[in-house]
């Protein structure tokens, strides 16, 4: 009796952890947003003592400077530590404590992330990063020799390979465009979009942002042009998500992918894939789904086999914590963190920004290059002397270095990054 009633105890307790319980912070950081709760997001943004309080949040390295957060960021320690816990969890007894404890908060899962993203509950399936979401659009559709799709050349190269093996694969037809960046156009940008659209034309890719600069696209408006011609509009939202405030529907899309531990801070090996409703039925998994689940489901998706549900039940203390930073709060960080850098180093002759600084299209990444000095000879040099991490592009017409800071990163990472710049700029 006493087995079974611990055994009972234990289970309950399992049982309400799948409910997806809100994190409880410390009073240090209650009371640090209870600061700045009445301050404008503008204000907040350059308030150092309210961001080295989030800075102890996480867990970074004291000797790295890591301004790549555009490939993957690191996790506060709450989303770390949510992680062991559910992994120690699942390690009890993996077939039971997965499937029968952690599997069954999934939906709860699910609506908190379809809160964050504006949308239907039923129009978000949790994958692990922005290419396996995209990749069930891409292999998904039913397109056949002929079929027309448009893609730019500055788009990211799974993408672009997916695509080119449905060409050799099937005969489809992609149509290249080639952006010079950086604009301030929409109308330049809907053009190139939309002027090789013909009737044979199924969809046009859109990158929400460009990775290698930063650069945002106009996505609402090119969609809707796309839309009057009659494709439709798959939306490559790997940097976006958590990055700055919008709501997916908003964009006018008909697919968007995008990976959580960007700019989320999600643990590593998290995404989202989604669907406008009446879209869900055209569209193959990528992994066979049942043939007892609805086609109209969005769940079949996720028919991926084994899988770590530790990683994915995180997400949910990962949207805790970028909702307790205050999504616009983190938006004006961020772009404040960018303009602050770039200018410092704006007034250099041999300093070039390849990235717009107009806030409608950028936010915390920005490409710059300096005259004289290739870019993988910058980013050698930045790490070699300062222990700063970037990363170097030499991609197609873009060639630069990009930096990303995110919330963590202070001012001083910065005058660290400007102060090793200045001697190549002179």
């Amino acid at each position: 009796m006493v087995n079974r009633r611990s055994f009972l105890k234990k289970a309950s307790a399992l049982v309400s952890l799948a409910a997806l319980p809100e994190l409880v912070f410390s009073e240090e950081l209650k009371a640090g947003i209870n600061r700045v709760n009445n301050i404008s997001p503008e204000l907040v943004a350059q308030d150092e003592d309210f961001w080295s309080m989030i800075k102890e949040s996480y867990t970074t390295s004291a000797t790295l400077i890591n301004l790549n957060n555009g490939g993957v960021s690191p996790s506060p320690k709450v989303v770390q530590d949510a992680l062991d816990r559910f992994n120690k969890m699942a390690n009890e007894g993996p077939s039971y404590y997965m499937w029968q404890i952690l599997d069954k908060g999934r939906e709860s899962l699910r609506k908190k992330i379809a809160d964050l993203a504006g949308c239907d509950i039923d129009e978000i399936a949790i994958n692990r990063n922005t290419t396996e979401a995209l990749d069930n659009i891409i292999f998904g559709l039913d397109l056949e020799k002929g079929d027309e799709v448009i893609l730019t050349k500055q788009d990211y190269p799974n993408m672009i390979n997916a695509w080119k093996q449905r060409e050799k694969r099937d005969g489809i037809i992609i149509k290249w465009v080639e952006l010079d960046l950086p604009t301030d156009s929409k109308d330049y940008l809907v053009n190139k979009y939309t002027e090789q659209i013909t009737a044979r034309t199924k969809l046009v890719q859109v990158n929400h942002i460009i990775n290698w600069t930063g650069h945002i696209n106009p996505v609402k408006e090119i969609a809707d042009a796309v839309h009057a011609k009659g494709p439709e509009v798959m939306v490559d939202g790997a940097h976006t998500f958590g990055h700055f405030v919008f709501k997916i529907p908003e964009l006018g899309a008909d697919y968007y992918g995008t990976s959580l531990h960007k700019w989320l801070s999600s643990s590593i090996g998290t995404g989202i894939l989604w669907i406008k409703k009446e879209k869900i039925q055209k569209v193959w998994p990528l992994m066979g789904a049942p043939e007892t689940q609805d086609i109209n489901n969005i769940r079949k998706f996720e028919n991926l086999g084994t899988r770590s549900f530790p990683i994915e039940y995180s997400i949910a203390n990962a949207i805790d914590f970028h909702l307790m930073i205050g999504p616009e709060r983190k938006e004006a960080r961020l772009r404040y963190l960018k303009d602050y850098w770039t200018s410092k180093l704006s007034t250099y002759p041999k300093f070039k920004l390849n990235t717009s600084l107009n806030p409608k299209f950028s936010c915390a990444i920005a490409n710059f290059s300096i005259e004289g000095h290739e870019p993988g000879d910058i980013a050698t040099k930045l790490f070699n002397d300062l222990s700063i991490h970037c990363v170097a592009i030499n991609w197609e017409n873009i060639h630069g270095v990009r930096i990303a800071p995110h919330v963590y990163t202070s001012l001083s990472d910065l005058d660290r990054l400007v102060e090793g710049l200045k001697p190549l700029c002179k």
